[in-house]
């Protein structure tokens, strides 16, 4: 006798959706998600697919209606809550377009609870397509599982952003002039912290003496060499994640 298949299946299709979900209450889903759905995942009448919604969790629900351009889904078992993922903030300079794409798809599957874009002298960018930036991180939430969306604020001007930190929060300063072993300050966090980390040119000196002077600022290096704003923004997020975060 054959072995029973799991349920939900684990090629189930997963999508957020802006709906609150409640056991049997249907969903319906349509544009962009719709057409993914039923265009390239093929999803048909009695299938199962795997819904979240940013504020209750994560569900089975079983497709009761797959239209031309719309389809509806009615929730059956709620899989997982809401998960909590670790307060620390990456505070990253804008970039281009397509690296700055990198960081916020990356720093969603490393589990950044809120993403702060920050304007400073040398950034090429000082502009974020709010909608573009959303569509990043919540397919990326998609992707990788996660039930809880990173909160992606409004891009600031570095003066900003210094001027208004919270008291309760450290900020760890990827300086490239030296400063703390990454490691060894990650690993002596506050429950709460944020990454600063420059643009492609870095921050000029003015801002780096702004940063190093701020109550809150704690100067970290990132090793030997000059890194991308973006192999900066990832790498030193991934290792504060293992020290520190919800891998350690």
């Amino acid at each position: 006798m054959g072995a029973t298949p799991a349920w939900p299946p684990r090629s189930a299709p997963r999508l957020f959706v802006g709906q609150e979900i409640a056991q049997g209450v249907p969903v319906t889903i349509e544009g962009t998600q719709a057409h993914y759905l039923l265009r390239v995942m093929r999803v048909g009448e009695g299938d199962t697919i795997i819904l979240c919604d940013n504020v209750t969790g994560e569900w089975a629900a079983r497709v009761i209606e797959a239209g031309k351009r719309n389809c509806m889904a009615e929730p059956v078992e709620k899989l997982r809550e809401r998960e909590e993922v670790p307060d620390f903030w990456l505070c990253a300079a804008l970039l281009k377009k397509d690296r700055f794409d990198m960081v916020l798809e990356k720093a969603t599957e490393l589990g950044v609870a809120r993403i702060q874009p920050v304007i400073t002298r040398r950034c090429v960018a000082d502009k974020l397509n709010m909608d573009r930036a959303t569509t990043i991180v919540t397919e990326a939430a998609e992707q990788c599982a996660r039930t809880a969306l990173p909160e992606i604020a409004e891009p600031v001007k570095l003066e900003a952003l210094l001027r208004d930190f919270p008291e309760d929060r450290l900020i760890f300063f990827a300086d490239e002039m030296g400063g703390d072993p990454a490691a060894k300050a990650f690993a002596e966090h506050l429950p709460t912290a944020a990454l600063l980390v420059g643009p492609e040119g870095g921050f000029d000196d003015a801002e780096r003496e702004a940063i190093r002077d701020h109550v809150q600022s704690r100067p970290i290096s990132l090793g030997p060499r000059i890194l991308r704003g973006e192999t900066a923004a990832i790498a030193a997020t991934a290792l504060w994640m293992g020290q520190a975060g919800d891998w350690s």
